[in-house]
């Protein structure tokens, strides 16, 4: 899979698999090190994915753990003129391929490129499926920059991934504009506004922030 002698980047979904299963599917790819890019890093449904257990969790199989906050999820809307991405209908998307184009997130992929530059890495997020989550964002930056992904779904099943049709390479980065939703083919759809963008990750960040209310007294948690 690798491309002259830089190893291809992975994307996986925890979703609720065992930490075993996880593993499994890493080693599918052969990955070496996993590199986090949720914005949430926690969840009391699946504890043995928080961040601060990870490393150890991940340790005894020779997997190194990373995180790159700049690349998380979540993100509000921006002052970029809503034609730039206008392709994607989910407004979570649309927020985050805006957000794609800010200094941080420019940050964020450098350190993630050079993270990635001699080590088989899988980028990590909650969300079982590539095409609903933020990574496939991220996994088009990724192909910008010259390096080939592959999105791990099962120990049979990695799949290379595409472009999203209609995105447009520009100077500052990727563009997604309104006219090229009806050319939007890809192998999997641009979720419509129906579809939460990372459905696990804002479950955690809704969890988390119900129990911040409660621990103040504001409301008892649900």
């Amino acid at each position: 899979m690798a491309q002259g002698s830089v190893p291809p980047v992975f994307t996986i979904g925890h979703s609720t698999r065992s930490i075993p299963a996880f593993v499994e599917l890493l080693r599918a790819g052969g990955v070496e090190q996993v590199v986090d890019i949720r914005k949430v890093p926690r969840s009391r449904a699946n504890p043995q994915y928080n961040g601060d257990v990870m490393s150890s969790e991940l340790a005894p199989f020779q997997i190194a753990y990373r995180r790159t906050e700049a690349l998380g999820g979540l993100r509000r809307k921006s002052p970029v003129p809503p034609e730039t991405n206008g392709l994607w209908r989910n407004q979570s998307f649309h927020n985050y391929a805006d957000y794609a184009l800010s200094e941080p997130f420019r940050l964020g992929l450098s350190e993630l490129l050079d993270m990635a530059a001699d080590r088989r890495t899988a980028i990590m997020c909650a969300e079982a499926v590539w095409w609903r989550c933020h990574r496939r964002i991220v996994a088009d930056y990724l192909i910008r920059a010259g390096r080939r992904v592959f999105h791990l779904m099962g120990e049979k099943q990695i799949v290379e991934a595409a472009l999203t049709p209609g995105g447009q390479p520009c100077a500052d980065g990727l563009h997604y504009p309104a006219e090229g939703a009806a050319k939007d083919q890809a192998d999997k759809p641009a979720p419509s506004a129906a579809i939460p963008l990372c459905k696990h990750e804002r479950e955690a960040a809704g969890e988390n922030a119900r129990h911040a209310r409660a621990r103040r007294g504001d409301t008892p948690p649900g």
